[in-house]
Protein backbone atom coordinates (compact mmCIF):
# COMPACT_ATOMS: atom_id res chain seq x y z
CA UNK A 1 0.00 0.00 0.00
CA UNK A 2 1.42 3.61 -0.46
CA UNK A 3 2.31 5.31 2.01
CA UNK A 4 0.31 8.30 2.52
CA UNK A 5 0.95 11.90 3.11
CA UNK A 6 1.53 13.94 6.09
CA UNK A 7 0.34 17.41 5.42
CA UNK A 8 -1.05 17.73 1.93
CA UNK A 9 -4.51 17.25 1.56
CA UNK A 10 -5.84 17.98 -1.77
CA UNK A 11 -4.05 19.40 -5.16
CA UNK A 12 -6.18 21.94 -7.47
CA UNK A 13 -5.44 22.10 -10.76
CA UNK A 14 -5.55 24.64 -13.23
CA UNK A 15 -7.46 23.17 -16.33
CA UNK A 16 -6.14 25.51 -19.72
CA UNK A 17 -2.44 25.31 -19.50
CA UNK A 18 -1.72 22.07 -17.36
CA UNK A 19 -4.49 19.38 -17.83
CA UNK A 20 -5.73 21.12 -21.43
CA UNK A 21 -2.96 22.51 -24.47
CA UNK A 22 -2.53 26.50 -23.80
CA UNK A 23 -4.85 28.09 -26.10
CA UNK A 24 -5.09 31.17 -24.66
CA UNK A 25 -1.47 32.43 -24.80
CA UNK A 26 -1.46 32.59 -29.11
CA UNK A 27 -4.47 33.90 -28.95
CA UNK A 28 -3.58 36.82 -27.00
CA UNK A 29 -0.40 37.85 -28.52
CA UNK A 30 -1.79 37.92 -32.00
CA UNK A 31 -4.44 39.63 -30.65
CA UNK A 32 -2.39 42.58 -29.37
CA UNK A 33 0.50 42.61 -31.94
CA UNK A 34 -2.25 41.90 -34.93
CA UNK A 35 -4.11 45.68 -33.58
CA UNK A 36 -0.66 47.42 -33.41
CA UNK A 37 -0.22 46.73 -29.61
CA UNK A 38 3.35 45.61 -27.50
CA UNK A 39 3.10 42.10 -25.99
CA UNK A 40 5.37 42.32 -22.72
CA UNK A 41 5.80 40.37 -19.65
CA UNK A 42 4.41 43.11 -18.13
CA UNK A 43 1.34 42.49 -20.33
CA UNK A 44 1.01 39.53 -19.01
CA UNK A 45 1.47 40.20 -15.70
CA UNK A 46 -1.26 42.35 -16.06
CA UNK A 47 -3.75 40.46 -17.55
CA UNK A 48 -3.34 36.72 -17.08
CA UNK A 49 -5.17 35.11 -14.77
CA UNK A 50 -7.56 38.33 -14.40
CA UNK A 51 -11.41 38.05 -14.09
CA UNK A 52 -12.84 38.77 -18.12
CA UNK A 53 -13.91 42.08 -17.31
CA UNK A 54 -10.42 43.19 -16.18
CA UNK A 55 -8.72 41.49 -19.07
CA UNK A 56 -10.83 43.31 -21.08
CA UNK A 57 -10.22 46.61 -20.08
CA UNK A 58 -6.47 46.22 -20.73
CA UNK A 59 -6.77 44.83 -23.82
CA UNK A 60 -8.96 47.61 -25.01
CA UNK A 61 -6.05 49.91 -24.22
CA UNK A 62 -3.21 48.41 -24.95
CA UNK A 63 -4.40 48.00 -28.74
CA UNK A 64 -6.36 51.39 -28.67
CA UNK A 65 -9.63 49.57 -29.34
CA UNK A 66 -12.90 51.94 -28.10
CA UNK A 67 -15.02 48.75 -26.85
CA UNK A 68 -16.18 48.33 -23.07
CA UNK A 69 -14.21 45.58 -21.16
CA UNK A 70 -17.03 42.79 -22.28
CA UNK A 71 -17.31 43.95 -26.14
CA UNK A 72 -13.60 43.32 -26.27
CA UNK A 73 -13.49 39.90 -24.45
CA UNK A 74 -16.48 39.12 -27.43
CA UNK A 75 -13.75 39.75 -30.17
CA UNK A 76 -11.10 37.63 -28.19
CA UNK A 77 -13.17 35.26 -28.11
CA UNK A 78 -14.09 35.04 -32.16
CA UNK A 79 -10.20 35.24 -32.49
CA UNK A 80 -10.02 32.36 -30.49
CA UNK A 81 -12.83 30.22 -32.37
CA UNK A 82 -10.85 30.74 -35.35
CA UNK A 83 -7.35 29.51 -33.68
CA UNK A 84 -9.31 26.59 -32.71
CA UNK A 85 -10.03 25.40 -35.15
CA UNK A 86 -6.73 24.96 -36.29
CA UNK A 87 -5.25 24.35 -32.74
CA UNK A 88 -7.92 22.01 -31.24
CA UNK A 89 -8.31 22.02 -27.15
CA UNK A 90 -6.70 18.55 -26.31
CA UNK A 91 -5.98 16.66 -22.99
CA UNK A 92 -2.59 17.00 -22.28
CA UNK A 93 -0.19 14.15 -22.15
CA UNK A 94 0.48 12.65 -19.15
CA UNK A 95 -3.13 13.82 -17.46
CA UNK A 96 -4.96 10.96 -16.74
CA UNK A 97 -2.03 9.43 -14.98
CA UNK A 98 -1.19 12.66 -13.03
CA UNK A 99 -4.63 12.25 -11.56
CA UNK A 100 -3.97 8.86 -10.62
CA UNK A 101 -0.72 9.28 -8.92
CA UNK A 102 -2.53 11.86 -6.89
CA UNK A 103 -5.27 9.78 -5.95
CA UNK A 104 -2.89 7.28 -4.59
CA UNK A 105 -1.30 9.29 -2.32
CA UNK A 106 -4.59 9.90 -0.78
CA UNK A 107 -5.31 13.06 -1.49
CA UNK A 108 -8.19 15.29 -2.50
CA UNK A 109 -8.00 16.97 -6.57
CA UNK A 110 -10.49 19.46 -8.34
CA UNK A 111 -9.82 21.12 -11.02
CA UNK A 112 -10.14 25.16 -11.64
CA UNK A 113 -10.00 27.73 -14.17
CA UNK A 114 -11.95 31.10 -15.79
CA UNK A 115 -14.42 29.57 -17.49
CA UNK A 116 -17.58 27.98 -16.68
CA UNK A 117 -17.95 24.33 -16.40
CA UNK A 118 -19.34 23.40 -19.04
CA UNK A 119 -15.56 24.21 -20.73
CA UNK A 120 -14.46 21.35 -17.95
CA UNK A 121 -17.64 18.90 -18.84
CA UNK A 122 -16.80 19.13 -22.23
CA UNK A 123 -12.85 18.35 -22.57
CA UNK A 124 -12.47 16.38 -19.37
CA UNK A 125 -15.79 14.77 -18.80
CA UNK A 126 -14.35 11.54 -19.16
CA UNK A 127 -12.37 11.73 -16.18
CA UNK A 128 -14.75 12.96 -13.96
CA UNK A 129 -14.27 10.04 -11.35
CA UNK A 130 -10.79 10.90 -10.99
CA UNK A 131 -12.23 14.41 -9.60
CA UNK A 132 -13.56 15.26 -5.99
CA UNK A 133 -16.66 17.26 -5.30
CA UNK A 134 -16.79 19.95 -6.37
CA UNK A 135 -14.72 18.88 -9.61
CA UNK A 136 -14.36 21.69 -10.82
CA UNK A 137 -14.15 25.54 -9.55
CA UNK A 138 -14.99 28.52 -12.25
CA UNK A 139 -12.62 31.27 -10.39
CA UNK A 140 -13.59 34.55 -13.13
CA UNK A 141 -15.23 36.47 -10.80
CA UNK A 142 -12.76 35.24 -7.60
CA UNK A 143 -9.12 35.61 -9.58
CA UNK A 144 -6.67 33.89 -8.53
CA UNK A 145 -9.19 32.37 -6.07
CA UNK A 146 -6.60 30.04 -4.51
CA UNK A 147 -8.11 31.17 -0.76
CA UNK A 148 -11.63 30.76 -1.92
CA UNK A 149 -10.78 26.96 -3.43
CA UNK A 150 -8.64 26.11 -0.57
CA UNK A 151 -10.68 27.40 2.51
CA UNK A 152 -14.50 28.27 1.60
CA UNK A 153 -14.57 25.05 -1.09
CA UNK A 154 -12.78 22.23 0.32
CA UNK A 155 -12.43 23.70 4.34
CA UNK A 156 -8.87 23.56 4.34
CA UNK A 157 -5.95 25.27 5.36
CA UNK A 158 -4.19 26.55 2.37
CA UNK A 159 -1.18 24.66 3.16
CA UNK A 160 -2.95 21.58 2.76
CA UNK A 161 -3.72 22.69 -0.44
CA UNK A 162 -1.29 22.00 -3.38
CA UNK A 163 -1.80 24.38 -6.71
CA UNK A 164 -0.61 23.62 -10.25
CA UNK A 165 -0.95 26.33 -12.45
CA UNK A 166 0.55 28.02 -15.48
CA UNK A 167 0.51 31.14 -14.27
CA UNK A 168 3.06 33.26 -11.99
CA UNK A 169 0.36 35.17 -11.09
CA UNK A 170 -0.95 32.38 -8.73
CA UNK A 171 2.56 31.72 -7.97
CA UNK A 172 2.34 35.00 -6.51
CA UNK A 173 -0.87 34.35 -4.28
CA UNK A 174 0.42 31.21 -3.32
CA UNK A 175 3.32 32.46 -1.90
CA UNK A 176 1.64 35.16 0.09
CA UNK A 177 -0.96 32.64 1.42
CA UNK A 178 1.98 30.24 2.24
CA UNK A 179 0.51 27.73 -0.23
CA UNK A 180 2.26 24.64 -2.03
CA UNK A 181 2.32 25.53 -5.75
CA UNK A 182 3.86 24.02 -9.03
CA UNK A 183 4.24 26.02 -12.14
CA UNK A 184 4.12 24.77 -15.66
CA UNK A 185 4.30 27.21 -17.69
CA UNK A 186 3.77 27.53 -21.12
CA UNK A 187 6.08 26.40 -23.71
CA UNK A 188 4.40 29.15 -26.33
CA UNK A 189 7.56 31.05 -27.84
CA UNK A 190 6.68 34.47 -27.12
CA UNK A 191 5.61 33.34 -23.36
CA UNK A 192 7.00 35.26 -20.53
CA UNK A 193 5.55 32.70 -17.63
CA UNK A 194 8.71 30.55 -17.04
CA UNK A 195 10.50 33.89 -16.55
CA UNK A 196 7.68 35.41 -14.28
CA UNK A 197 7.81 32.16 -12.04
CA UNK A 198 11.26 32.27 -11.25
CA UNK A 199 10.53 36.26 -10.09
CA UNK A 200 8.07 35.03 -7.91
CA UNK A 201 10.46 32.68 -6.02
CA UNK A 202 8.65 29.51 -7.91
CA UNK A 203 10.93 26.71 -6.21
CA UNK A 204 9.01 23.87 -8.42
CA UNK A 205 8.34 24.51 -11.91
CA UNK A 206 7.77 21.67 -14.70
CA UNK A 207 7.90 20.70 -18.41
CA UNK A 208 6.18 18.19 -18.58
CA UNK A 209 2.82 16.64 -16.37
CA UNK A 210 5.32 13.25 -16.03
CA UNK A 211 7.66 15.51 -13.77
CA UNK A 212 5.02 15.99 -10.90
CA UNK A 213 5.44 12.50 -9.44
CA UNK A 214 5.58 10.61 -6.58
CA UNK A 215 8.85 11.93 -5.28
CA UNK A 216 8.16 15.67 -5.88
CA UNK A 217 4.60 15.73 -4.43
CA UNK A 218 6.36 14.17 -1.40
CA UNK A 219 9.15 16.42 -1.34
CA UNK A 220 6.40 19.03 -1.36
CA UNK A 221 4.56 17.55 1.51
CA UNK A 222 7.60 17.89 3.70
CA UNK A 223 8.47 21.60 2.70
CA UNK A 224 4.68 22.15 3.68
CA UNK A 225 4.82 20.26 6.64
CA UNK A 226 8.46 22.24 7.96
CA UNK A 227 6.55 25.23 6.30
CA UNK A 228 9.84 25.98 3.91
CA UNK A 229 7.79 26.44 0.93
CA UNK A 230 8.86 29.77 0.04
CA UNK A 231 11.94 29.66 1.93
CA UNK A 232 14.11 32.25 0.22
CA UNK A 233 11.62 33.69 -2.00
CA UNK A 234 11.16 37.32 -3.02
CA UNK A 235 9.44 39.01 0.44
CA UNK A 236 9.75 36.26 2.54
CA UNK A 237 12.74 35.54 5.30
CA UNK A 238 15.48 32.76 4.08
CA UNK A 239 14.41 29.45 7.02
Amino acid sequence: MTEQLEKLRMVALNIDGVLLNDTFSPVIHHFVTSRGGTYSADLERRIFSQPQAVAGKILAEVCGMRTSPMETIAVYFEDRARYLADHPVRVLDGAAELLRRIRALGLRTVCYGGLDASHFDRYLGHLTDLFDEPRYVCTNDIRPGLYEIAVDFAGLACDEVLFVDDVARVAEAARELGAPFIGHPSDFEHGYQRQLMAESGARHVVGSLDEIDDALLRTIDAEARAGTLWAGAPGKAVA
